[in-house]
């Protein structure tokens, strides 16, 4: 009588094991064996982080073994389980890996095939294809769109973290809740005593280190003695939280009549304000998207107020960016002037802190939040609705969308739900956020997801120009390895741009995409089909960036740049100023956030700024959801390149008081999760 051992590995996270029933069916191209239970007489059976194996006796041989059918049925009360694969070793000696990767809840069960990636057209026998077929008709009804806000991209239907399927959900839910974590962060940075003081002003800029803390060669230190200069305010603009808002001037817009005579004395070239435009030496960032965004007013006992300023940016001759302009709004007139490093001191530097403001909200609403969490959530529930766990890019792709949709959906159920925590600390709080979001979606491109078209975009591309934009230049290079690593898993599966045509579900993913994610917005333009390779390879790019290295960038140096609370003003208590000679420091100190929104507006930047306990950083890939040597062998020259890519990065680092890290690949999260 023919016997096979089956391996079974139960997963090492908390409450990965059960004390359920767990039966196997092996089904093979020759017949299928019994159900059979997998129990050993006086063991614990499926611990966390066990690995039992066991014997399934046939009456003949199976042949070739396709599926592998596990059911858990319940013992005494549900109890999840976790498998992460099944190995069988049949009869002859051969081993056969089955991924799972998956939670079994209550009486359930799953129908795995062996590890090897498949497109459609290489499936050939009725068996397999009606498994691929069903297992995307239950996925479809498992993940479905819904439209959280009018004009936003759509995201998964659940209310609530609870509600999500459970493998995508957080291995324990307690970790990832916001008040939880926001209160911790608030009393592990001795914050608590002001939390609650709203309405309370500080007493001057001193009094901000009260809250402040200082971790010994931190970036956020610096900032602190640094904040009011101009060469501090100009360098955030290439590797502060925010690198993505600064373009060139080629010609100055209409509403921002800045003259000749007004900046003459900050330009060190003997060069007209013109010649220095001409010579590609100016600089401007436009926050036009705040215009007629309605501040937060859910607190009748403070107004808030919010701007939408214009800032003319000039690099000296020591290539350093210094601000040279500002206007605190897009109407120019008497009562919105024009304010100057020529100014008197406060108003200057009021002027500087409403640029913080507005781009501290830039970058939460549109930079992090929009163009990389919400984005990710589009290409993960496409992919979860179209592409089978057999496809090469599902397997590709499922590392870079951990936990996406579970922070997702835990921020839409905690942070920026009305009346959320997004409300208690921002100004765009309230429902500024989602005006922001959906004026915001109107210039979202597919190809201002692509890093070197943004990058030129906005004409900032040429490294002698801006020498030390190094946001840019690591990226450069983060993108060139991801997109080398895309290529070669591409290349493995798809022998021919015809290949890549007659694959009709990934050719279903990037329609649903585009025609359900995007609601086939007309500005959006999406590809909704892919007709080469290369299309392809950067397709898949853009999602693998997006969720790893572009969150990162935007993600993890917000501590660093936004803890010190008059660099980054969350809210702003008093209106932008419309006439010079008025700022004092009282004035500023009244205008900054007062005790209570300044911690927590601190909790939030320590609490986004932490990386996860075990965390897996880019080109980790501990769950082998390909086992072909060729991908394993395309993995290993990924992470080679990868830690090529740290080592320059840190060696460029050495010795600086202001090191750029957050686009080292040792410090890139796989996905966006926190």
């Amino acid at each position: 009588m023919p016997s096979y051992t089956v391996t079974v590995s139960t997963g090492s996270q908390w409450f990965a094991g059960t004390d359920d029933y767990i039966y196997i069916t092996l089904v093979g191209t020759e017949g299928c064996s019994e159900k059979t239970l997998l129990d050993k007489a006086l063991y614990n059976d499926f611990e966390r982080g066990a690995v039992d194996s066991y014997e399934v006796r046939v009456e003949e041989n199976l042949g070739e073994i396709l599926l592998v059918k596990i059911e858990k049925k319940k013992y005494w009360v549900h109890d999840d389980w976790y498998c992460k694969y099944i190995t069988v070793k049949t009869p002859s000696g051969d081993h056969i890996e089955f991924p799972c990767f998956l939670w079994l809840v209550d009486d359930n069960e799953v129908v795995l095939r062996d590890g090897r990636a498949f497109l459609p057209q290489d499936d050939k026998t009725s068996l397999v294809k009606r498994h691929r077929q069903k297992e995307l008709e239950m996925r479809r009804k498992t993940y479905r769109w819904k439209e959280w806000q009018p004009g936003f991209p759509m995201s998964i239907d659940a209310n609530r973290h609870k509600d999500l399927p459970r493998d995508i959900q957080f291995d324990s839910e307690k970790g990832v809740d916001f008040v939880l974590n926001y209160s911790k962060a608030i009393e592990n940075l001795c914050v608590n005593q002001f939390m609650h003081m709203f309405q309370s002003s500080w007493s001057d800029f001193g009094d901000f280190e009260r809250i402040f803390v200082r971790i010994q060669n931190t970036i956020s230190e610096y900032v602190m003695q640094h904040w009011k200069e101009d060469f501090m305010f100009g360098y955030q603009f290439l590797n502060g939280c925010n690198p993505v808002v600064i373009q060139k001037c080629t010609k100055l817009p209409d509403k921002f009549p800045v003259t000749d005579e007004m900046v003459s004395v900050s330009l060190e070239r003997d060069l007209t304000l013109q010649e220095e435009i001409e010579a590609g030496n100016v600089y401007i960032v436009d926050y036009e998207v705040l215009e007629d965004i309605r501040p937060n007013c859910t607190d009748p006992c403070t107004l808030q107020y919010l701007a939408a300023p214009i800032c003319l940016i000039y690099k000296n001759i020591k290539n350093k960016l210094l601000p040279i302009a500002i206007q605190l709004g897009q109407t120019p007139g008497k009562s919105n002037p024009i304010f100057l490093p020529t100014d008197a001191e406060y108003d200057w530097l009021l002027a500087k802190i409403w640029v913080r403001s507005a781009d501290f909200h830039h970058h939460q609403n549109i930079t992090h939040l929009l163009r990389t969490h919400l984005m990710t959530e589009v290409f993960a529930v496409a992919m979860y609705r179209q592409l089978p766990a057999v496809h090469p890019v599902f397997k590709l792709l499922i590392p870079h969308i951990r936990f996406t949709m579970a922070i997702n959906t835990k921020a839409r159920e905690q942070l920026i739900c009305e009346c959320g925590i997004f409300d208690k600390a921002n100004a765009t709080g309230g429902g500024g956020h989602v005006q922001m979001i959906q004026k915001a979606m109107k210039s979202l491109t597919f190809r201002s997801l692509c890093f070197p078209d943004m990058i030129k975009a906005r004409a900032v591309d040429d490294k002698k120009e801006l020498p030390t934009y190094f946001y840019r230049d690591d990226g450069y290079q983060v993108w060139e390895a991801t997109k080398s690593f895309v290529s070669d898993v591409v290349h493995i599966y798809y022998t021919s741009d015809e290949t890549l045509q007659k694959d009709e579900e990934i050719q279903a993913f990037v329609k649903d995409v585009c025609s359900f994610g995007m609601q086939d917005f007309d500005h959006c333009e999406f590809p909704k089909s892919l007709k080469s390779r290369e299309e392809l390879t950067e397709y898949l790019t853009v999602i693998v960036f997006t969720a790893s290295a572009q969150h990162a960038a935007v993600n993890f140096g917000q501590y660093d740049w936004c803890s010190w609370i008059p660099n980054a003003p969350s809210t702003m208590r008093r209106p932008p100023p419309t006439q010079k000679g008025l700022a004092n420091v009282n004035l500023i100190i009244e205008s900054l956030p007062d005790r209570g929104r300044s911690s927590w507006h601190l909790g939030a930047v320590w609490a986004l700024s932490q990386y996860q306990e075990g965390e897996l950083y880019l080109g980790m890939y501990p769950d082998e959801h390909f086992i072909e040597k060729p991908v394993k062998a395309a993995m290993e020259k990924f992470r080679k390149r990868l830690a090529e890519i740290s080592g320059s990065i840190k060696r460029r680092n050495d010795g600086k008081k202001l090191p750029y890290y957050n686009m080292s690949p040792d410090k890139i999260p796989n996905s966006v999760a926190v």
